[in-house]
C-alpha cells in the first residue's frame, strides 16, 4: 500500500456564508509533485492553510505526514516546509544572513547549518552572490532564495504556493528546474499550486483540480488529457475548404474537423495513422505544409473541466 504524505476526508472551511472548501477528500502519496490547480479563489490556499494547521476546519479531517492538523499542528509544521504568498525573507539582509537566520529557527547545528545554506545556494546558482543584500535582487532571484529558505531544514512535505507566479519566462523555468531537481535529489513531497498548466505538466506526478472549494477531479497529466479526447492532429497548409471539411467529418477516423486560425484541427477516434489523411487532403487540393499529431494538452483538459462544472 502507498505511504500517504497527505490524507483529507470531507475537510470543509467556512468563512461565513461562503464555503472556500466544501467537503474535500483527498490522498496525496509521498515523494511526488502534487499539483493542486484551480481558478482565483477556487480555494487553493486555504486548503494550505488548513494542512498546516493554520486555519481549523468547519468539518471533515486531515492528517499530514500522519499528523493529525487540527490536534497536532506543530509536528505538522516541524516536519513540513512552506512557501505561501509571502516570501518570508529579510530584505535589509544578505541570502546568507537570511537562511543564517532561519538555520537557527529550526535549531540546526553551526556546521551542518552552513553547509546546508552553501548546499542550497549553490545548487540554486546565488552562491556567488551570498552576501549581497537581498533587497537589491531581482524578484526571480528572491523566489530561488525563498524555495532555499522552504527546504533548508530538509523537509519531508513542502508547501509551494504558487512558486512562479510574477516571474518572467527564463526566471519561472530556472525556477521549475530547481524545484525538479531538488525534489528528486532529496525525495520530498512537493504540494505545489499554480496557474501555469504547463508548469503543472511538467513537474507534477498528480494533479487534482479544485473549483469553488470543491475537488473535481485527481490524477495524473495523461489521465486528465485523455478525458479531454482522444489523439489529435494539427496539418499546416492552405485549400481547406468547407466542402472538403464535410468530406473529412464523414469519414469514420475523424470526430471532429475545423479550421483554427488558418490551420486544419482533428480529433481522431484512436490512435489512427494520419497518412491516409494526408493523401486524402492532398488528393482534394489541399497544400499541406506540415503535420503535427499529439494529445489534448493540459490546459485544454482544464478548461473542459471548468466548463463541464458551470
Amino acid at each position: 500500500m502507498t505511504e500517504l504524505a497527505i490524507r483529507t476526508a470531507d475537510l470543509s472551511r467556512d468563512f461565513g456564508k461562503v464555503k472556500a472548501v466544501d467537503d474535500i477528500t483527498l490522498a496525496v502519496p509521498r515523494g511526488i509533485v502534487f499539483g493542486f490547480l484551480g481558478p482565483n479563489g477556487a480555494g487553493k490556499t486555504t486548503t494550505i492553510r488548513l494542512l498546516l494547521g493554520l486555519l481549523e476546519p468547519t468539518g471533515g479531517r486531515a492528517e499530514v505526514l500522519g499528523y493529525d492538523v487540527a490536534s497536532q499542528a506543530d509536528e505538522v509544521r516541524l516536519r513540513t516546509g512552506a512557501l505561501l504568498e509571502h516570501n518570508g525573507l529579510y530584505e535589509r539582509l544578505s541570502a546568507v544572513d537570511n537562511l543564517e537566520f532561519y538555520g537557527r529557527v529550526w535549531h540546526l547545528p553551526v556546521g551542518e547549518r552552513r553547509a546546508r545554506i552553501e548546499e542550497l545556494l549553490k545548487h540554486m546558482g546565488l552562491w556567488d552572490r551570498r552576501d549581497e543584500l537581498v533587497g537589491k535582487w531581482s524578484r526571480g532571484m528572491k523566489q530561488k532564495l525563498a524555495v532555499a529558505r522552504a527546504l533548508l531544514h530538509r523537509p519531508t512535505l513542502v508547501f509551494l504556493d504558487e512558486p512562479t507566479a510574477g516571474l518572467d519566462p527564463i526566471a519561472a523555468a530556472a525556477l521549475r528546474d530547481d524545484i525538479a531537481r531538488l525534489v528528486e535529489r532529496e525525495g520530498a513531497t512537493v504540494f505545489l499550486t499554480t496557474h501555469n498548466l504547463s508548469e503543472a505538466e511538467r513537474l507534477c506526478g498528480q494533479v487534482g483540480v479544485i473549483r469553488e472549494g470543491k475537488l473535481v477531479t485527481v490524477g495524473s497529466p495523461d489521465e486528465l488529457r485523455g478525458r479531454a479526447g482522444g489523439p489529435r492532429a494539427e496539418i499546416v497548409g492552405s485549400g481547406f475548404g468547407e466542402q472538403l471539411l464535410a468530406q473529412l467529418r464523414a469519414r469514420p477516423e475523424v470526430q471532429l474537423a475545423e479550421v483554427r486560425n488558418g490551420r486544419l484541427s482533428l480529433d481522431l477516434r484512436g490512435e489512427q495513422e494520419l497518412a491516409p489523411l494526408v493523401a486524402f487532403l492532398v488528393s482534394n487540393g489541399a497544400r499541406v505544409e506540415e503535420v503535427h499529431k499529439g494529445r489534448a494538452s493540459l490546459e485544454e483538459a482544464f478548461l473542459t473541466m471548468m466548463e463541464e462544472e458551470k
